[in-house]
């Protein structure tokens, strides 16, 4: 009886100090991880290629030199730790969700929201590449707009879902009117435009230039600015974004998966989160 009595209080004893020690071995696993992960971020570098590096097993995704691709993965950062800041020259509520701020500027009009900063960064790449016959969007309308025809002074007179173009002022090529055209994009064009004027696309074909869409008012879009694979053909993707208010354009983490942040795992209708917002059903899309 005694010797009953001795193997249940001993039983007893090893239950209640396992119990007690499990934070601790938790507490020991999660230390070991951080110190077996090895940092996929360079604070030194002032590029998104050189920001950030590759999780063991992964190699970049090789294009041309000077396609878009190249020019996404190589677009300069302002220095590790600025703040994302507002058009109004105020700091974003937020500074928690990004690794970069790109070398942007933000328009004191406010007018440059989440999709307008893609449209310029798309339109810009196209300006320097001396491909200014591609830059136009569609406005919320449907209606199509270029760059090319308000450059020879074309005007948009818009009288509720109606739009006709006339030519109303003298023709003017420049880089500042050139802005100013965006500046008319991005009061009749966003992510419901962009959603609808766009073609979509699967995420086994992604690749950097892509888009993570959610047309609508309001709606957010997403950029891919890098992607690498591993040997098995698993892909990972950097993602960056402008914001409701205009503010600085940056460089996303991976909220939901710290061990490879800033990198991210992109499938169809997946729920994605990003920053400050949640992609309920992932759609993607590609600019023509």
């Amino acid at each position: 009886m005694k010797k009953g009595l001795l193997l249940l209080l001993l039983l007893f004893t090893i239950v209640v100090l396992a119990y007690q020690l499990k934070p601790v071995k938790k507490a020991i696993e999660t230390v070991s991880a951080v110190i077996e992960i090895p940092s996929l971020i360079d604070k030194d570098s002032l590029t998104i290629r050189s920001r950030v590096n590759l999780p063991i097993g992964f190699k970049r995704v090789v294009y041309k030199s000077g396609s878009f691709e190249e020019y996404l993965r190589n677009y300069k950062l302002n220095a590790f730790g600025s703040k994302i800041i507002n058009y109004d020259d105020t700091n974003y509520f937020w500074q928690g969700g990004h690794v970069g701020v790109l070398e942007i500027p933000v328009p004191k009009n406010g007018l440059q929201q989440c999709a307008d900063a893609l449209i310029r960064v798309r339109s810009e790449y196209l300006w320097d590449n001396n491909r200014k016959d591609e830059i136009g969007f569609n406005f919320t309308s449907g209606h199509y707009c270029s760059w090319l025809k308000y450059a020879e002074g074309y005007r948009p007179i818009i009288k509720g879902n109606k739009v006709t173009f006339h030519k109303t002022t003298n023709a003017n090529s420049s880089k500042d009117n050139f802005y100013k055209y965006l500046n008319l994009i991005y009061m009749y064009s966003g992510t419901l435009s962009l959603h609808n004027e766009l073609k979509p696309i699967e995420s086994k074909d992604l690749k950097i230039g892509d888009m993570l869409i959610k047309g609508g008012s309001p709606g957010h879009i997403v950029m891919i600015c890098d992607e690498a694979v591993n040997e098995n053909g698993e892909k990972i993707f950097l993602l960056f974004q402008g914001n409701t208010p205009a503010q600085s354009v940056h460089l996303v983490k991976n909220i939901e998966d710290s061990t490879i942040s800033p990198w991210y795992q992109l499938k169809d209708d997946a729920q994605i989160s990003v920053s400050n917002y949640t992609f309920g059903s992932a759609k993607f899309v590609r600019f023509k």
